[in-house]
């Protein structure tokens, strides 16, 4: 008998997963169509480097297909495609369906929020002729990965006079950019016997912003001077606006190809920008959907999703309850009727560092989206663990409609672990699952992701909102 029809090969095909590389699964059209879809991504991640951006081009997107702005009490019918913006770093989007909403939504979560240093309270200061910005990181940080890469500014500064001003610095090729600086191997013998953790301290994370002095007189903090004079002419602030400033400071890398085969993209913030484009794109494509489809991307994410834009916040809650209101039912059954995906990444096997994953149960590039059952740390600490029952629906459909996918753990169970929102919308008495893109280097400045497996998010996120 031919190995080829082997009983123990036809009962392998039969019985056992078959964890193989996408590309042996797909057509070469396919995979054309991966990558066609993936330049509308790099795109998105060029302009979209903070929440802020993040949501004014979404909208752009949305109001280019239709989407226009709800205010609470309008009538709604099915087909109406809308959003709400929460206070410009936050969205909702929806797509009313043509069941009644009393059957539930089907919710899509991502966050738009990245791991950056922010700009602290009174950043401003001069010290031996230099000019710096202090900064506080915001989120899980290697701050050793921050130091001597050009850094842009993103954000808004609230002027005294209650006017606003957008910043964007270091993104178009004739801007300046900033850096943190670091110690030279030679000089650094004692900073390297600090554990890794502490090779460069939080206090470290500086940004150098300039060296000229004010020339007119000798006055003290010349430098500083000369760095708000220019500031002052450009943006038409003073040293006190800093105190009504959310100022980010970023990666000014932009979004690129990775490897002989642009097989993949390397990019500052697929996590987890890289399902909230699937996410945005999916609610877009949706249409004449059976349940309404609600679309959220968050902040706050990667601080815990506290505060009025994260999904500890009632915002989503209400959004739900406002339609349920204008569609004749409640907040409380829409709610309970609901299915959610948690649109988050996974961490993707490293081959470099294969100890920190129990390779059975973990994510891998390029085997398509990643169905994540619970997240957590260690033993499943703050995590939602979705039931059997949603696990199962979920792989149900994501196979009816040849999507291809995957599961995985964040690491081993003692290694550390991380969360997501789904514990959140779970709270809400909504059947929540993760499922999202894996990403190599998570939280670093220059992430990596696959784009066959950036095209399965969009596809596996359409699928179930079309269910």
């Amino acid at each position: 008998m031919s190995e080829k029809n082997s009983p123990a090969k036809k009962l392998k095909e039969k019985l056992l997963m078959q964890r193989k590389n996408a590309v042996s699964r797909l057509t070469d059209e396919e995979i054309a169509a991966c990558d066609n879809y993936c330049e509308g991504y790099k795109s998105f991640m060029n302009s979209s480097k903070t929440e802020r951006e993040a949501v004014i081009t979404s909208v752009a997107m949305l109001k280019k297909s239709g989407f226009k702005e709800y205010k609470p009490g309008k009538k709604l019918k099915a087909g109406d495609r809308i959003y709400r913006v929460n206070r410009g770093k936050a969205l909702l989007i929806a797509v009313i369906g043509t069941e009644p909403i009393s059957e539930g939504v089907r919710l899509c979560a991502a966050h738009i929020d990245s791991p950056r240093l922010d700009l602290k309270q009174n950043p401003l200061y001069e010290d031996n002729d230099t000019a710096f910005f202090k900064t506080h990181y915001y989120g899980g940080i290697k701050k050793y990965q921050w130091t001597t890469i050009p850094l842009s500014l993103h954000g808004v500064i609230i002027r005294a006079d209650g006017s606003s001003v957008t910043v964007n610095i270091g993104e178009d090729e004739n801007d300046p950019v900033f850096c943190v600086t670091d110690l030279l191997p030679h000089l650094a013998a004692e900073q390297m016997k600090r554990p890794l953790a502490q090779g460069i301290k939080g206090e470290d994370l500086n940004i150098l912003i300039g060296s000229r002095p004010f020339r007119d007189d000798d006055e003290s903090n010349s430098v500083k001077l000369n760095i708000m004079k220019i500031l002052n002419e450009k943006y038409g602030i003073i040293e006190a606006d800093f105190i009504s400033a959310e100022l980010e400071a970023v990666p000014a890398f932009k979004a690129k190809d990775i490897g002989f085969d642009r097989s993949m993209i390397g990019s500052y913030g697929h996590d987890d920008r890289v399902c909230a484009y699937p996410a945005l794109t999916a609610t877009i494509d949706c249409n004449a959907p059976k349940h309404t489809v609600v679309t959220v991307l968050t902040d706050k994410e990667e601080i815990g999703s506290e505060g009025n834009t994260g999904l500890c916040s009632s915002y989503l809650e209400y959004f739900i309850y406002d339609l349920a209101e204008a569609l004749g039912s409640d907040g409380r059954t829409v709610l309970s009727a609901s299915e959610c995906l948690s649109a988050d990444v996974n961490a993707a096997f490293d081959p470099t560092y294969p100890e920190v994953m129990e390779r059975n149960n973990c994510a891998y590039i390029n085997r398509g989206v990643c169905i994540t059952k619970y997240t957590g740390a260690r033993g499943k600490s703050g995590t939602s663990d979705a039931s059997a029952e949603f696990a199962g629906r979920i792989r149900l459909l994501m196979d009816a409609n040849n999507v291809i996918w995957q599961t995985g753990e964040l690491g081993k169970v003692d290694e550390g672990g991380g969360g997501t929102v789904a514990a959140y919308i779970a709270n809400l008495n909504v059947d929540t699952i993760d499922m999202g893109v894996p990403v190599l280097s998570m939280h670093a400045p220059y992430e990596i992701v696959s784009k066959i497996d950036t095209y399965m998010a969009y596809k596996a996120f359409s699928v179930f909102m079309a269910d």
